[in-house]
């Protein structure tokens, strides 16, 4: 069965601050709210109408959900969904939760991605949350 991706209709934004900042702003609203920290620094994936003036910041992307939840020893799943992207030349960024993964398409760029994953035989559809 191939694999169904969910696009979502809200930019985000990722958004870098200083390791221990915290964001001035509600980050977690939306289909998709990420804060990972490492020593170096504090990354966030926000919606962009939330995100504020004066951070570092690239985008706009949109949200594309791996319909879930995925089992945590599927293997090459990832591989698979960036192949089609590798040759359409479509740069990604990719967030994982526990039930899912989530690949970041530039906003510009996914007509392409999507034309391009289903050459590959995947599924593509609109998101059907409610408010995503």
């Amino acid at each position: 069965m191939p694999l169904h991706l969910m696009t979502h209709p809200e930019d985000v934004l990722v958004v870098r601050l200083d390791p221990d900042e915290e964001p001035s702003w509600d980050w977690s609203a939306g289909p998709l709210g990420s804060l990972t920290r490492t020593a170096e620094e504090t990354s966030i994936v926000s919606r962009a109408d939330l995100v504020p003036d004066g951070p570092r910041r690239e985008g706009p992307f949109r949200a594309v959900e791996i319909a879930g939840p995925l089992e945590f020893g599927m293997i090459g799943v990832l591989a698979e969904i960036l192949h089609p992207l590798v040759q359409a030349k479509v740069s990604i960024l990719t967030v994982s939760t526990y039930d899912t993964d989530w690949i970041l398409v530039p906003t510009d760029n996914l007509d392409a991605a999507t034309q391009a994953w289903r050459r590959a035989g995947f599924i593509v559809t609109p998101s059907t949350l409610i408010g995503g």
